[in-house]
């Protein structure tokens, strides 16, 4: 796990879009496969993106999208519905393909056959090159809450009521959050050949301590990405902060950067 400690969101967000642009760059014209996480955490990083299509030409028009995540019982025009939300942040605004920007439907009369068959959509497409990640205050990726099985397929899952007090901000109130969703399992997520995980803020220190340098548990979910074999973690100082090890991570990174000029 590579862990890089920037100075703040803005160049946590700008190394994220680095990693992204890496690896549009290599697949050219045979298309990237990109793994999409919605939420506050990726935002700055999308609209890096946009700002590196705009100016210097940064093409999406080969690639495809998948997302983590979908609140089930809302519609995919649904303000707060995640197909909704990656269009308005980020895809709407790159020349990216809206037909390739898949996601689970939420309104599916049987969610547990879609999240079936949105998991197979995943490898018929070759898999995903690379994928975003946030991480949730109690260790959630996607929405693979704690408890959840490391070998979890795409699926159906409740909510933790932490979880739905966090996702309240986006609505009018708690009670108009979705208690259940389809998301992307632990092992699905694993599968995508890189992965970029972005925490900024110190409400995310602990859950990224526990992730970084905890043991392996199905109470930090996110903490089964100390097994994937190209992680790179990217944290604000804030986000740092209770890292036993940041010092030494700072180092490495330190010769990293000697070794590259």
């Amino acid at each position: 796990m590579e862990i890089i400690i920037a100075k703040d969101a803005e160049q946590a967000a700008a190394v994220v879009a680095d990693r992204f642009e890496e690896v549009l760059r290599e697949r050219g014209e045979d298309g990237a496969v990109l793994g999409l996480a919605t939420g506050s955490s990726p935002v700055l990083t999308y609209r890096e993106l946009i700002a590196r299509h705009r100016e210097q030409g940064l093409s999406f028009a080969h690639a495809r999208a998948f997302l983590l995540d979908e609140y089930i019982g809302l519609s995919a025009d649904h303000e707060q519905s995640y197909h909704r939300f990656i269009r308005d942040t980020f895809t709407g605004h790159v020349d990216m393909p809206d037909e390739l920007v898949l996601s689970p439907d939420g309104e599916a009369s049987d969610p547990r056959a879609e999240a079936v068959r949105y998991d197979a959509s995943i490898g018929e497409a070759g898999g995903v090159d690379i994928q975003i990640l946030g991480i949730g205050a109690n260790g959630h990726i996607g929405f693979n809450e704690p408890s959840s099985s490391f070998g979890s397929r795409t699926r159906v899952k409740t909510l933790t009521e932490q979880t739905v007090r966090d996702n309240a901000r986006f609505f009018s109130s708690s009670d108009e959050v979705p208690i259940h969703v389809l998301t992307q399992g632990l092992a699905t997520i694993r599968e995508a050949r890189r992965i970029v995980l972005i925490a900024t803020g110190a409400g995310k220190a602990q859950a990224v301590r526990d992730m970084a340098e905890g043991p392996v548990s199905a109470a930090c979910p996110a903490s089964i990405l100390q097994m994937h074999p190209a992680v790179t973690v990217v944290v604000d100082e804030a986000a740092a902060r209770d890292l036993t090890h940041a010092d030494y991570y700072r180092f490495i990174q330190s010769q990293k950067d000697r070794l590259a000029s």
